[in-house]
């Protein structure tokens, strides 16, 4: 009886933490991004090793930006990306809300002493088997 206890539980915590995993930030997501009306489209990756989040992001542009402060607590997901327009570098901070396969939530950036916020939604790549 005991044994079998033991494999049910085994078994039920694996589930759970399948199941906690999927409702984390790892994966390949296809974002939408809404700036002043117009929308760009991004890929996101984010990847786990060990208790530390890290990715890139590749936007229209094609180039693949690095992701710094990669954090996810309480199914929020934040994190910056340095990005460079016409000659000049700013920073665009990310705050995502993760939920189940889809994300959605601000992208924030300064441009000119002023800040500026867009909205930002994406749905998570299904995994080929």
């Amino acid at each position: 009886m005991k044994v079998l206890l033991t494999a049910v539980l085994a078994l039920g915590l694996a589930g759970f933490a399948k199941a906690e995993d999927k409702a984390g930030p790892v994966g390949t997501w296809k974002c939408e991004t809404d700036i002043m009306g117009q929308k760009r489209e991004s890929t996101l990756t984010i990847k786990k090793d060990g208790d530390k989040f890290a990715g890139t992001v590749v936007g229209p542009d094609k180039k693949e930006l690095k992701l710094d402060g990669v954090k996810f607590k309480d199914g929020e997901l934040t994190f910056s990306v340095e990005r460079e327009r016409e000659g000049t570098k700013f920073t665009v901070k990310y705050k995502l809300k993760v939920e189940k396969d889809a994300v959605k939530g601000k992208a924030e950036a300064e441009f000119g002493g002023e800040t500026r916020s867009f909205d930002v939604e994406g749905k998570r790549e299904k995994k080929d088997k």
